[in-house]
């Protein structure tokens, strides 16, 4: 089995529509959650200043593909696996569980850079990941 970290949420009312289903945008806002939380147990963070220098992890791409509605109340499990690590970027893959069925009602999929910004000019340059987190991304792709 490969590695797989998970974030249990309950679905919120506020995350919902009038028909009492989770909005599609919440899909990647519990993406980009995981992925902070993941992040976290690593000992690192999306947003650092080292140096005098800001870095971040703005997205290259995002997708999600419902298959089946999750509703108010309901229990899901958030799911990432890491799928690819590059010099520059890592490309997470997402599924999203409901409960104790383990049940896959959507799926998802985000590609991360990591980038300085230059305060001067305003603008995000891509910049090698720390090594120290390479390492620890290309262990969990390995898992």
């Amino acid at each position: 089995m490969s590695f797989e970290f998970v974030q249990q949420r309950r679905v919120e009312f506020a995350e919902t529509d009038m028909a009492g289903i989770v909005h599609f945008a919440n899909f990647f806002r519990w993406m980009e959650s995981a992925e902070h939380a993941f992040l976290r147990t690593l000992g690192f963070s999306v947003h650092t200043a080292a140096e005098g220098q800001a870095t971040g992890w703005p997205r290259l791409k995002v997708g999600c593909e419902y298959q089946k509605p999750l509703r108010f109340e309901e229990l899901v499990d958030v799911v990432l696996m890491v799928r690819e690590v590059r010099t520059r970027s890592v490309r997470y893959g997402f599924e999203f569980r409901r409960g104790e069925s383990r049940e896959v009602v959507a799926t998802g999929e985000a590609v991360a850079v990591h980038a300085a910004l230059d305060p001067s000019v305003g603008r995000l340059a891509a910049m090698p990941i720390p090594e120290a987190l390479r390492n620890l991304l290309v262990e969990r792709l390995q898992a």
